[in-house]
C-alpha cells in the first residue's frame, strides 16, 4: 500500500494546481492572524468594559457626572468607555452652550445631541471591532470554490493526459485525480475554521452591541432625570436689579416690585400726592370729590356704595 506523501504530491503537481495551493495557504494564513487578533482584542474589550461598567454604575448611583466624565476619561482603552465620554462632554458643552444663550435654544436639544453622539461613537466602535471579519467572510465563502477550481483543473489534465498516452487505465489517472481532490481538501480545511470562527466572533459582537446600547440608553435616562432636573443659572444681565435707582424697585417685602414698574400701584383714595390715604376700602374718595357725580369713582368692576 502506497503511503500519502505530500513533498511528492507538491512535486508531481501541474503548475496551476501549485498556483491554487498558494492562494489558499495565503488565505489560510490571513484568516489565522484574523482569529488570534480578535480572539484578544474581543477578550480583552470585555474585561475592560466589565470594569468600567461597574464604576459608571456606582458614580450614577451617587449623581455624580464629573466623576463619572473622569471615569471615562481615564479608562478610555474601552469602547464603552469612550461613548460615555464622547455623550457627556457633549452634553456639558451642550449646556455651558445654552446658559451662554439665556437657557433657551429652539434648534438645540441636549438630549437629542447626546443620542446622536451615542449612535455616532456606537457605530464607530461596531465597525473597530468587526476589523478583519469581511476579509473572514470572503475567505470562509471563496476557500471552497478556489479548491473546487483547482480539483476541476486537476482532472482536466489527468484525462488530457490520459488521452495523450492512449492508454485508459486506472492507475494511469489516479495519480493526477488525487492531486486535483487534494485542492479541494485544502480548500474545505481553510473554509471551515473561517466560517466557524466568523460566525462565533459575529455573536460575541451583537452581544456586546446590545450592552452597548443599554449603557447608552441608561445614559439618557440618567441624563433627563438627573442632569436636567438642575436648572441652568441665568446670566447677571437677565436678571432684574433689586435695588432702587437700578432699573427697578423693591417691594417692602424684600421681593422685586410687582406689574414691572418702579413702585407698587397706589391705593384707590388718593388722587393727589401728599394726600392722605383712606384705609376703609378700595371705594373711598376724596373728600372734595362728590360720590354722586361722574368723576370716574367708582373704579371699573367695583359696585357704588
Amino acid at each position: 500500500m502506497q503511503s500519502f506523501n505530500m513533498i511528492e504530491m507538491w512535486h508531481s503537481m501541474a503548475p496551476l494546481a501549485k498556483a491554487v495551493n498558494v492562494l489558499l495557504a495565503i488565505c489560510s494564513i490571513y484568516s489565522l492572524w484574523v482569529i488570534i487578533d480578535r480572539t484578544f482584542s474581543l477578550r480583552s474589550v470585555r474585561a475592560k468594559s466589565v470594569k468600567f461598567v461597574l464604576g459608571l454604575r456606582d458614580q450614577l448611583r451617587s449623581g455624580n457626572l464629573d466623576g463619572a466624565m473622569n471615569l471615562a476619561s481615564h479608562m478610555n482603552d474601552s469602547p464603552v468607555a469612550r461613548l460615555v465620554r464622547d455623550a457627556l462632554t457633549e452634553f456639558k458643552e451642550g449646556g455651558e452652550a445654552l446658559r451662554a444663550k439665556g437657557g433657551h435654544d429652539a434648534e438645540y436639544d441636549p438630549i437629542e445631541a447626546v443620542e446622536r453622539v451615542i449612535d455616532r461613537n456606537k457605530e464607530r466602535e461596531i465597525a473597530d471591532l468587526k476589523r478583519g471579519l469581511g476579509g473572514l467572510a470572503s475567505i470562509s465563502s471563496a476557500a471552497p470554490f478556489i479548491g473546487l477550481f483547482g480539483t476541476v483543473v486537476g482532472i482536466i489534465n489527468a484525462f488530457r493526459s490520459m488521452a495523450a498516452t492512449g492508454q485508459g487505465g486506472l492507475g494511469d489517472v489516479s495519480a493526477g485525480i488525487s492531486e486535483a481532490l487534494f485542492t479541494t481538501a485544502v480548500g474545505l480545511v481553510v473554509a471551515i475554521p473561517a466560517v466557524m470562527t466568523f460566525n462565533y466572533f459575529s455573536t460575541v459582537i451583537e452581544r456586546y452591541t446590545v450592552d452597548m446600547n443599554g449603557v447608552g440608553s441608561e445614559l439618557v435616562s440618567f441624563i433627563m432625570r438627573e442632569g436636567l432636573s438642575k436648572p441652568a443659572h441665568a446670566p447677571q444681565g437677565q436678571l432684574r436689579s433689586q435695588h432702587p435707582g437700578q432699573g427697578g424697585s423693591v417691594h417692602p417685602s424684600g421681593h422685586p416690585a410687582p406689574y414691572g414698574g418702579s413702585a407698587p400701584p397706589q391705593p384707590y383714595g388718593s388722587q393727589h400726592p401728599g394726600a392722605p390715604v383712606n384705609q376703609h376700602g378700595p371705594t373711598s374718595v376724596h373728600p372734595a370729590v362728590n360720590p354722586q357725580m361722574g368723576s370716574g369713582y367708582p373704579p371699573p368692576g367695583y359696585p357704588p356704595r
